[in-house]
């Protein structure tokens, strides 16, 4: 075991835990933040996805030793009031279904916006491909991402 402190959603945390342990698993289990979501375990559906140093990362790929003095955004730090414009634009389009994957998917989505204000539409189903839905509301997705992005 070993202390690792780092930055999670603007506040300092620390925990006392194996260095190759799962950054998903600290944020569930030690932070008790349960937005970010297991999915696969490997890195391939983008259920767990957060922010690490301001950069879109698969938590159950990413190791406490990884996160050693960077700053973590979960879906709850996206933004205080849950009134981000991707959060608000998730609603107005509808997306979610069973919304299991929708925070991995918004976080996947506020990285894009985050370096590009204005995608185009195959920008966008380029920098989401891998973010699974099994309810497939893939249209939804591109849809809400335009409209947070202003072309909707």
């Amino acid at each position: 075991m070993a202390v690792t402190a780092f930055v999670i959603n603007g506040q300092k945390a620390s925990v006392d835990v194996a260095p190759d342990t799962p950054l998903l698993w600290i944020v569930r289990e030690h932070l008790k933040l349960a937005g970010t979501k297991f999915g696969c375990g490997t890195g391939l559906c983008g259920a767990c996805t957060v922010h690490v140093d301001g950069r879109a990362a698969r938590s159950c790929q990413v190791t406490a030793s990884q996160v050693a003095g960077k700053r973590v955004t979960t879906i709850e730090g996206l933004s205080p009031k849950a009134d981000h414009p991707l959060q608000r634009a998730w609603v107005a389009e509808q997306v979610p279904q069973c919304g299991y994957c929708q925070s991995g998917q918004i976080m996947q989505a506020a990285d894009l916006l985050a370096r590009n204000k204005k995608p185009t539409r195959a920008q966008i189903v380029e920098h989401m491909d891998g973010n699974l839905c099994r309810c497939g509301t893939y249209p939804r997705i591109v849809r809400a991402i335009e409209r947070a992005a202003g072309g909707a």
